[in-house]
């Protein structure tokens, strides 16, 4: 067969079990998503190479995605250690594989209000959010103070996307698509994000509403099918005892625009998966309303179990329901498979699709080898004989 294999007995193209995945058809094996960039125990186990610590780059993560998965997020450059700052003023902490603030431009609700005017007034001036520009140097974004311009933007965006291809091969690339709700809320943290909303509710309409306009223009100039046949919306906002906003305000501020953004990416042929880590079960009905086709990231610790997710919402995709820690860090490789066994079966992943196998997070540094290419042998082990 002329396609790239993860398995001898593939039947199907990686793309093929994708779109067949995303359209709840029938799959020779369950589809495989992951994101692979921060673990160099496991590049080298998939790639065979001598890996010490995060001395790894993105040639290799692209050789251990080829050998494993059939679609991936994009690929990360290692951060390195250290702290920088952004030009707005925020002063980042590095270590390796994440990142965190170590201190802001701001201290209060209205100082917070007054680096929102002056992000709305640079969106406003350049037509671009801060994660709208894509950086060609291992595919991080950061801010750009030039006036938007399709073409350009097309242009990039396909350079960006044949870049990630070339080190992927065949794997299914998903990309990230931004409402700017998470992005401010994960600006300011919790605490000021909270006075700043109930001081300023207009200006938080406002910015999101810009943010979204600027979205949705680079939708119309980069949705491209033939590059990827799905998207992911990345939002945060639970934890793993429910949603942090109550569900007005989310009805106001969150929920309109990921329906106007899920229907851009729906009307260039897009799927839609949405994310946010912890428990948000009880606001799926809402997110479903906004046109999503399915969700990813689900902590089976927090209540999100993607065999019972499937049985209350079959017309759904899932993915992402290994937990990442009680089960991929600290489990054995035999309780991974019978976790990703008990999956496929009682989900009828392979007569139905709709069921990506991967981990609740990634694969994140602290994940043992086995117990990651457990998860491989695993959905190996169970074929569709439809396709035999």
């Amino acid at each position: 067969m002329d396609f790239e294999m993860v398995f001898p007995s593939d039947r199907l193209s990686k793309r093929e079990r994708v779109e067949r995945t995303l359209h709840h058809q029938p799959v020779d094996r369950a589809a495989i998503h992951e994101q692979l960039s921060y673990n160099g125990a496991v590049i080298a186990a998939c790639t065979g190479r001598e890996i010490q610590g995060f001395d790894f780059s993105p040639q290799d993560v692209g050789e251990a995605v080829r050998r494993t998965l059939d679609s991936c997020f994009p690929i990360f450059a290692n951060k390195g250690t250290g702290t920088v700052s952004t030009p707005d003023g925020f002063v980042m902490k590095n270590e390796n594989w994440t990142a965190w603030r170590v201190s802001r431009p701001f201290s209060d609700e209205r100082g917070a209000a007054a680096w929102v005017q002056r992000r709305l007034k640079e969106m406003r001036e350049t037509g671009w959010n801060e994660h709208t520009a894509v950086k060609m140097d291992g595919g991080d974004y950061g801010p750009v103070r030039e006036r938007f311009q399709p073409q350009r933007a097309r242009e990039e965006h396909r350079a960006y996307m044949g870049g990630l291809q070339r080190l992927v091969g065949e794997t299914v690339i998903i990309d990230f698509s931004f409402t700017g709700f998470c992005d401010l809320f994960d600006a300011m943290g919790l605490e000021i994000f909270t006075f700043f909303a109930l001081a300023y509710p207009g200006l938080l309409e406002e910015y999101l509403e810009a943010a979204l306009a600027n979205e949705l223009a680079r939708v119309r100039a980069v949705a491209d099918p033939t590059l990827s046949p799905v998207v992911l919306i990345p939002e945060d906002f639970a934890t793993k005892h429910g949603p942090i906003f109550r569900p007005d305000f989310l009805e106001r501020f969150h929920f309109p625009f990921v329906r106007r953004l899920t229907e851009a990416w729906h009307a260039s042929g897009l799927a839609v998966l949405y994310h946010s880590d912890g428990n948000y079960l009880s606001v799926i009905p809402q997110l479903i309303a906004c046109g999503v086709d399915g969700f990813y990231c689900l902590e089976p610790a927090c209540g999100m179990d993607i065999v019972e997710l499937h049985e209350k919402w079959p017309r759904m995709v899932w993915s992402g329901g290994l937990d990442g820690v009680q089960l991929m860090e600290r489990g054995t490789p035999l309780e991974v498979k019978q976790a990703v066994r008990r999956q496929i079966s009682e989900t009828s992943a392979l007569s139905g699709g709709g069921v990506f196998i991967g981990t609740s997070s990634e694969i994140n540094p602290t994940i043992p080898p086995a117990n990651f290419l457990a998860m491989i042998e695993a959905v190996g082990e169970q074929r569709n004989p439809v396709f035999s």
